[in-house]
C-alpha cells in the first residue's frame, strides 16, 4: 500500500469555514485516482491547515489533478481554498494553488502548478480549459451599463461571483471608513449646509484641523490662489495627464503676443517661445456640449494657456472659459484684477475636477481595468502564466466597480451630488472620450511623448511614472519569455488571442485597441499597460485627491453661478456663491477623504504573497522586480527630501497591485 502525504491550505476569513462536507481526490495523467476522502473532519472545521494521509493499493504515480467536492450537510456555507500540497511515496512533492471558493454543491479540478500554454497542454487537459472557460463564461458575462460606457459585469453587488467580491476584512474596512468619515469631518456641527461660505477664511475655520495631514496640504492652503501652485498642478496634483506642449495655438484660442507680453520673461515675443517649447496647454474640449447636471449648477470646456517661465515653473498666462471666441467669452490674463483672474483659475479647476473624476480616474484607470479582468477570467485558464501573472492586479476590481456603480456613479450617486456632471452629461463625456481613445495613450512612454512632456522640468508623475513603467516592462519581459519560445507561441496560443480580443470587446471594439497578438514584444507591452494601468496610474490618479481637493477653492467639484461674460463684474461674494456650498464641500471632503484610503494589509506593487507560480525561474524573476522596486522607492526618497513639494503617489511602497478602492 502506498500513502500520500496531503496539506490542504484554506482560507483565514471567518466565512472561509463550512459544515459542508468537502471531499478531496487525486489524479494522476493516466486519470486513475485515489479514493474519495472527506477532508473536513468537525475536528478540522477551525484549521487553516489541514494535512491528511489518503492511502492506496497501488501507487498511481504523480499526482498532476485535485478533484475538490462540496456536498451540503445542513445549510450551504461556501469554503474557501488556498492551495494544496502531495508528497508522493517516492518523496517528490506538488503544489496545486487553488485560490477559489466552492460555494453550493460543486466542485473543483486543481491542476499541478506548472504554468502552461494551451498548444502545451496534452488534448484532455486542452478539453478540460476549453469546457472550463465556457463554464466561467456564463458567470462573467458581459453587459453594458450605460449607453458609450466599457463593457462590465452583468451583475450588482450582490449577485457577484464568490472569487471577485471583497473578503470579510476588506468589507469590513470599507463600511468602517464610510462611517468615520462622518465623525472625523465633524459634519454634524457644520451649520446651514445649504448656504455659502462667507469667505475663504470661513472654510479654514471648519475643516482646518481636517486638511493639515501634511505638507502638500499646508502649502495647497497656503499657496492656492498663487500661479506657480495652479500650474504646478497640471505635472504633478491629481490629473496630471491635461497638459501637452502647444506649438502653434489654435484658432479658436486667439491669444496675440501683445495679450501676454507682460507674462513673457525671456524678452522673447510669443511666436518664439512656442517654438523655444516654453508654451503649454490645457485643452478641455472633450467637455464640450456635455450637459450638466441642473440648472443650479454649470460647467464649462476651457482652454489654458501655460508658460514655463525662468524659475522653470510653469503658469497660466491665459484662460477662455468657452471653446468659441466671442464677445461674452473674453480670455482673461494675470493682469486682470484679482476676482477675475481667481474666478477663471477657479473655472479650469472644476472642469478639471470633474473630467479627472470620470474620465482619468473612473474611465481610464478603474473600468479599463475591469475590462481587462473579466477578459482574463472568462478567456485565460487558471493553469495560464498570464492568468498567474494578472491574479493579483485584478484583486478586488470588478466589486469595487460594482459598488461604484450603485453608490458613486449611479443617478443618485455621491458624484451626482458633488460634481458639475450627472446621468446624460456622464453617458456624453465618457462616449466622447471612448471615440478618442487610443492603445497608445495607455503606453505610459508613448502618452509622455505624443503630448510633449518629455523634457518639462519637475515634472515627477513622468521621471517616477517611466520608473516604474520600466521595471514592470522588464518583469513581465521575462515571464514571458520563460512560457513563449518564440513569435509564434504568441500567435498559436488560442487563450491570449481571446483575452485581447475579448479586452476589445469590453472597450466597444474601439479601432484604436489590439484585437490580436502578433509578438513576444507586442504581448510585454500589452500586459505592461494591463498591470501598469491597475497599479501605478490608478495610484498617480487616485490617492492625491484628499491634497488637492480638500481645500475647496483649489479644486472646486462643481459652480453655482454661470461663467462670467464680462471683466470687471465679479467680487469675493459672487466667488463665494459660485463655490460648492457648505454641505456639498462636506460631501467632497468625506468623499475624497475616504477614496484615499489603503487597507490595513494593503498588498503594494511587486507584493505577491499567494502562490500563484511555482516554478523557481519565475519566482526569481519576483525576487528582482521587488529589490528594483525597492531601488526605485530609495530613488523617489532621496529626491523628495529636496523638494519642499515632495511627490510620493508613484513611489512603490505606496502603489497597491490593482484597483480596490
Amino acid at each position: 500500500m502506498s500513502t500520500y502525504k496531503v496539506t490542504v491550505y484554506t482560507g483565514r476569513e471567518v466565512i472561509a469555514e463550512t459544515t459542508n462536507r468537502i471531499y478531496l481526490t487525486l489524479m494522476d495523467s493516466e486519470k486513475r485516482s485515489s479514493e474519495r476522502t472527506l477532508l473536513n473532519h468537525w475536528s478540522s472545521i477551525h484549521k487553516t491547515e489541514i494535512s491528511l494521509d489518503i492511502h492506496v493499493e497501488k501507487n498511481i504515480g504523480d499526482i498532476v489533478q485535485v478533484k475538490l467536492e462540496k456536498q451540503k450537510h445542513r445549510i450551504y456555507s461556501p469554503w474557501f481554498c488556498k492551495h494544496i500540497t502531495v508528497q508522493t511515496p517516492s518523496g517528490d512533492c506538488f503544489e496545486f494553488p487553488c485560490y477559489c471558493w466552492l460555494v453550493d454543491e460543486n466542485e473543483v479540478m486543481i491542476r499541478e502548478g506548472t504554468a502552461r500554454l494551451p498548444q502545451d497542454d496534452t488534448k484532455s487537459f486542452q478539453e478540460q480549459r476549453k469546457d472550463g472557460l465556457e463554464s466561467r463564461q456564463k458567470i462573467f458575462r458581459w453587459n453594458q451599463w450605460r449607453p458609450g460606457f466599457p463593457k462590465s459585469i452583468d451583475a450588482t453587488v450582490k449577485e457577484l461571483p464568490k472569487e471577485v467580491q471583497f473578503d470579510e476584512e476588506k468589507e469590513s474596512e470599507w463600511y468602517w471608513d464610510l462611517a468615520k468619515v462622518f465623525v472625523y469631518l465633524k459634519v454634524d456641527q457644520i451649520e446651514g449646509l445649504s448656504e455659502s461660505w462667507e469667505n475663504i477664511a470661513d472654510i479654514g475655520q471648519i475643516f482646518g484641523h481636517i486638511i493639515n495631514e501634511n505638507a502638500v496640504q499646508v502649502n495647497v492652503i497656503q499657496d492656492w490662489n498663487k500661479d506657480y501652485m495652479f500650474g504646478y498642478q497640471f505635472l504633478n496634483g491629481c490629473n496630471p495627464v491635461m497638459i501637452r506642449k502647444c506649438t502653434k495655438l489654435p484658432d479658436k484660442f486667439p491669444v496675440t503676443h501683445e495679450m501676454v507680453e507682460g507674462c513673457l520673461k525671456r524678452g522673447l515675443a510669443l511666436q518664439e517661445e512656442l517654438q523655444a517649447g516654453n508654451i503649454y496647454i490645457a485643452d478641455y474640449e472633450i467637455l464640450k456640449g456635455v450637459p450638466a447636471s441642473s440648472s443650479q449648477r454649470y460647467l464649462t470646456a476651457p482652454i489654458c494657456l501655460l508658460y514655463k517661465n525662468n524659475l522653470n515653473q510653469i503658469v497660466p498666462i491665459a484662460i477662455q472659459l468657452s471653446q468659441t471666441p466671442e464677445e461674452k467669452s473674453p480670455v482673461f490674463f494675470p493682469s486682470d484684477n484679482e476676482y477675475d483672474w481667481m474666478l477663471a483659475k477657479m473655472w479650469v479647476k472644476s472642469s478639471d475636477f470633474n473630467l479627472h473624476q470620470l474620465v482619468t480616474h473612473l474611465l481610464k484607470t478603474h473600468l479599463f481595468s475591469e475590462v481587462f479582468e473579466m477578459a482574463m477570467y472568462r478567456q485565460l485558464s487558471a493553469v495560464h502564466p498570464i492568468y498567474k501573472l494578472l491574479m493579483p492586479h485584478v484583486r478586488f476590481t470588478i466589486a469595487i466597480n460594482a459598488k461604484a456603480r450603485e453608490n458613486l456613479i449611479s443617478e443618485d450617486g455621491v458624484f451626482s451630488k458633488i460634481g458639475s456632471i450627472s446621468g446624460a452629461g456622464m453617458e456624453k463625456l465618457i462616449q466622447n472620450a471612448m471615440e478618442t481613445l487610443t492603445y497608445k495613450s495607455l503606453c505610459f512612454p508613448k502618452d509622455i511623448q505624443a503630448r510633449g512632456m518629455e523634457d518639462v522640468p519637475n515634472y515627477y508623475y513622468r521621471d517616477d511614472g517611466m520608473k516604474i513603467w520600466k521595471e514592470i516592462n522588464c518583469f513581465v519581459s521575462a515571464v514571458v519569455m520563460i512560457y513563449y519560445d518564440s513569435n509564434e507561441a504568441v500567435q498559436q496560443d488560442v487563450e491570449i488571442q481571446g483575452f485581447v480580443k475579448d479586452a476589445c470587446l469590453g472597450m466597444n471594439n474601439s479601432d484604436s485597441f489590439p484585437k490580436s497578438l502578433e509578438s513576444r514584444e507586442q504581448l510585454v507591452e500589452y500586459l505592461t499597460v494591463v498591470i501598469f494601468t491597475a497599479s501605478a496610474q490608478h495610484a498617480a490618479v487616485n490617492f492625491g485627491q484628499f491634497d488637492w481637493y480638500g481645500w475647496i477653492p483649489n479644486s472646486p467639484s462643481t459652480m453655482r453661478k454661470p461663467p462670467p461674460q464680462k471683466k470687471g463684474q465679479v467680487d469675493m461674494k459672487y466667488i463665494m456663491d459660485s463655490l460648492p456650498d457648505r454641505g456639498c464641500s462636506s460631501e467632497v471632503l468625506g468623499t475624497v477623504w475616504s477614496l484615499t484610503r489603503t487597507e490595513k494589509k494593503e498588498l503594494f506593487l511587486g507584493m505577491y504573497p499567494d502562490m500563484y507560480f511555482t516554478e523557481q525561474p519565475v519566482k526569481e524573476a519576483i525576487k528582482t522586480f521587488r529589490k528594483k522596486l525597492d531601488e526605485v522607492t530609495n530613488i523617489i526618497k532621496s529626491r523628495n527630501e529636496e523638494l519642499t513639494l515632495a511627490y510620493c503617489y508613484l513611489s512603490p511602497d505606496k502603489i497597491p497591485n490593482s484597483v480596490a478602492i
